[in-house]
C-alpha cells in the first residue's frame, strides 16, 4: 500500500471565520501563479506541477477549497461551499496574499477549479491570463456517478470511490502506487464521508456554469489557455471544443495518454504548455 502523501498545502488563515490550508512556493520574480483544484481532490494534486513551476522563477501559490482537504470543513450546513461560493475564498486569498490591487498574476484551475477561475475572471479586472484543465463548462456538470449516500459503510464508500478516482486517470498503476490512497483518506472516513457529501457532492449542480456560460466571450479579452485529456471521460473532448468556440482566441491543448485527472498522468507535458504559455505572454 502507498504511504500517504504530504500535503503541499501546509499552511493556514482565517477567511470570514474559516480557515482555509494554503501553500507558498517559492520565491521567484515572474508573474505569480495561482493553482485551483477540483473535485474530490485537493491541491495535492499540482504536487508534481509546483516544483516545475518554482525552478522556472514562478512564485506559485496553492489551497485546499473550503470543505476540502484541510481547509475547514464547516459542520453548520448554511456555510456555502458550491463553485459560486469558493470564488470568495479566492478573492480573499488573493488578497491575503498580496495579489489584488490590480497586480497580475497566472491562474490555473483544474475540474471546478476551472469553474471558479470562470466566474472570477469574468467579474474580475483584466490583470491574469487563465488556463483551465479538463474543467467544467457550459452545461457539462454530470451527476450521476457521484452520488452517495451518508449511510454507506466506510468500506463501500471507499471501493466505491476508488473505482471513481480510478476512472478519472489513464496511467492507473502508478496512481494507485501514488496519490489514490491520500485522496480516498481526504473524503473517508466519519468526517472526510459526511464532508464529501455536505461540502461538494451537495453542490454538483451546473447551474453554477450555465449562470455565467453566456459570458464566455468576455473571458477573450484574457489570454486562454484549455489542456485537456484525450481520455477524458468525465469532461469530454467535444465539450472543450465547445468551450474553446465560445471562447475568442482560447487555444487548445489535448494530451494523448490522460484522463480527467490529466495532471496525474502527464505533469511533465503541463509543466511544458504552462511554461510555454506564460512565456509567450512577455516571459514574465
Amino acid at each position: 500500500m502507498a504511504d500517504t502523501l504530504a500535503p503541499i498545502s501546509n499552511q493556514s488563515t482565517l477567511l470570514s471565520g474559516q480557515r482555509i490550508a494554503y501553500g507558498k512556493h517559492g520565491q521567484g520574480t515572474k508573474t505569480p501563479v495561482v493553482l485551483v483544484h477540483g473535485t474530490p481532490t485537493t491541491s495535492l494534486i499540482w504536487r508534481n506541477v509546483v516544483p516545475s513551476l518554482v525552478d522556472a522563477g514562478f512564485e506559485v501559490y496553492t489551497f485546499d477549497l473550503l470543505g476540502y482537504g484541510l481547509s475547514e470543513r464547516p459542520r453548520d450546513p448554511s456555510v456555502d461551499t458550491s463553485i459560486t461560493a469558493q470564488v470568495s475564498v479566492l478573492e480573499g486569498l488573493l488578497k491575503y496574499w498580496g495579489l489584488d490591487e490590480q497586480k497580475k498574476f497566472h491562474i490555473v484551475g483544474h475540474d471546478i477549479g476551472g469553474a471558479i477561475v470562470q466566474r472570477f475572471a469574468i467579474l474580475s479586472p483584466g490583470r491574469t491570463s487563465i488556463v483551465m484543465i479538463d474543467c467544467l463548462s457550459l452545461d457539462t456538470y454530470s451527476t450521476d456517478d457521484a452520488k452517495l449516500s451518508r449511510e454507506s459503510s466506510d468500506q463501500d464508500h471507499r471501493a466505491r470511490f476508488r473505482e471513481w478516482f480510478l476512472s478519472a486517470v489513464y496511467k492507473k498503476a502508478g496512481f494507485e502506487r501514488g496519490a489514490l490512497g491520500t485522496y480516498l483518506d481526504y473524503i473517508s472516513g466519519p468526517i472526510g464521508q459526511p464532508s464529501l457529501v455536505q461540502h461538494q457532492i451537495t453542490h454538483y449542480d451546473p447551474k453554477h456554469t450555465h449562470e455565467v456560460s453566456g459570458r464566455y466571450h468576455e473571458l477573450g479579452r484574457f489570454p486562454v489557455k484549455l489542456i485537456w485529456g484525450e481520455h477524458d471521460g468525465w469532461q469530454k473532448v467535444s465539450w472543450a471544443q465547445r468551450l474553446q468556440s465560445a471562447i475568442p482566441g482560447a487555444s487548445l491543448d489535448i494530451l494523448p495518454e490522460a484522463g480527467h485527472f490529466s495532471i496525474e498522468d502527464r505533469p511533465e507535458d503541463i509543466c511544458t504548455i504552462l511554461e510555454t504559455f506564460f512565456q509567450s505572454l512577455g516571459g514574465t
